[in-house]
């Protein structure tokens, strides 16, 4: 449904290349440290890539949240676009050259999560301004099907390139890949001013469109649907608490931000894959591109599948629930594991349950938004999305290089499966939330 609107089809294609690139980095930049370091250093290494990517994070959420709601989100996303092409070039260049300090590869790494900071906001907003309300849904799982198959073919062609030349061609790869994505964007026709006003308030979060709002712009034909005038928010300090207290006074959306960020954090164990593939399992840089891409293996098995049913899914709440618990559950096996396979399987299964609850909890966030605000509940969300894992890497790291690797992943799943149960608890909403 969604990709039969022309600017969201060309977005969704450039992106499914463009993240194609960026999960073929994101697993090269994990490799290429984890040669530079002394075996003994391996953790600390591995889990400050995730460190120096959440610092700008946090420090440029909330500022990029309001830039996405100020500016015209299309011609930011250009802008984030070809300022992430140039720092994977230079990557690529120095690494070419014989780049042979980590530190030089944390400071290109935070500067790439900085673009990022300000790319996410624009282009998760940017959405519901390219599908009608009622294709949101499927719009959603469509992206979410796309990110995922982006994950199984980024680090499986990754570990193949490394194996076959060097990281320098994969850094080389993303920054061609986000070419795709700048033709995309110059290609959309009519991208409207903002998305279509919900008829009225969802499941009681969002807050009703005053009839200023749907009184602005233009006279509107008969038979047509009103559709609001976007008023840019001012790049102020008190735009940006107005995003604020939004989410925090919403408890379904603060809620299912508190779950991303805990689930994330505490079962989050990428950053240690180069030490599960090199030392524990022996399966070299081809089998630790496959680890890598177990989880999106399982992403977009059932991403496909939630494409038709998403928008059938009537007890959201506790769906969204027991598929994070499956999650943390998942991760414990994955810690126990010495077989390749079953690490395989377990991560697989992460990806499964992890597709499930970000389905839902963007359905959820997007619909119980106004459109006014909407890239400002995504800056704020962002540190919880992208901190959780960020911050999880740093902290599996930490405990990996103290206590070992499988204690590591053991003891984050189990935080994961803690956590889950007190916010179930403590936010009788989430648990309520209907369809």
């Amino acid at each position: 449904m969604a990709l039969q609107h022309r600017n969201f089809r060309l977005l969704w294609i450039g992106l499914l290349i463009s993240f194609s690139g960026s999960m073929m980095q994101n697993a090269a930049l994990l490799w290429h440290v984890s040669l530079l370091v002394p075996a003994d250093e391996k953790g600390w290494a591995l889990g400050l890539v995730g460190l120096v990517r959440v610092i700008p994070i946090v420090v440029f959420s909330l500022v990029a949240g309001v830039v996405a709601d100020a500016l015209n989100r299309r011609k930011l996303m250009l802008l984030t676009q070809v300022t992430a092409a140039a720092v994977a070039l230079v990557l690529a260049v120095l690494t070419f050259r014989g780049l042979s300090d980590p530190r030089v590869i944390y400071a290109l790494a935070a500067l790439s999560a900085a673009v990022g900071a300000f790319d996410l906001p624009a282009r998760q907003a940017l959405v519901p301004m390219l599908v009608p309300r009622e294709h949101l849904p499927n719009a959603i799982s469509l992206n979410t099907s796309m990110f995922q198959a982006a994950s199984v073919l980024g680090p499986a062609i990754s570990g193949l390139v490394i194996a076959s030349s060097s990281v320098a061609w994969v850094y080389v790869l993303n920054a061609v890949s986000f070419g795709f994505v700048i033709v995309a964007l110059l290609m959309m026709r009519n991208v409207p001013a903002s998305a279509p006003a919900a008829p009225a308030v969802i499941g009681g979060a969002g807050e009703p469109e005053t009839g200023d709002e749907r009184s602005a712009g233009p006279p509107v034909r008969e038979g047509e649907p009103v559709v609001p005038e976007r008023r840019p928010a001012d790049i102020s300090l008190n735009a940006a608490m107005e995003g604020l207290r939004f989410v925090f006074r919403a408890p379904i959306i603060r809620s299912t931000m508190l779950l991303d960020f805990f689930a994330t954090f505490f079962s989050s164990a990428t950053a240690l894959l180069p030490i599960f593939a090199q030392d524990i399992l022996h399966v070299g840089a081809r089998g630790y591109g496959w680890l890598f891409a177990a989880p999106a293996v399982g992403s977009v098995v059932t991403s496909v599948a939630l494409v038709p049913l998403a928008e059938r899914i009537t007890r959201r709440g506790e769906t969204l629930l027991w598929a994070i618990v499956g999650y943390g559950g998942a991760t414990v096996v994955f810690g126990l594991s010495r077989s390749f396979w079953l690490t395989f399987a377990c991560l697989a299964l992460t990806g499964v349950t992890d597709t499930i609850s970000t389905v839902i909890r963007n359905i959820i966030r997007q619909l119980e938004t106004p459109d006014r605000l909407r890239g400002r509940m995504m800056g704020i969300n962002m540190v919880f999305f992208m901190g959780g894992p960020q911050l999880g890497e740093f902290e599996a790291g930490a405990v990996a290089n103290w206590f070992g690797a499988p204690l590591s992943v053991i003891t984050g799943g189990v935080g994961c499966l803690i956590a889950t149960a007190w916010i179930a608890w403590s936010t009788p909403m989430i648990r309520q939330y209907r369809k």
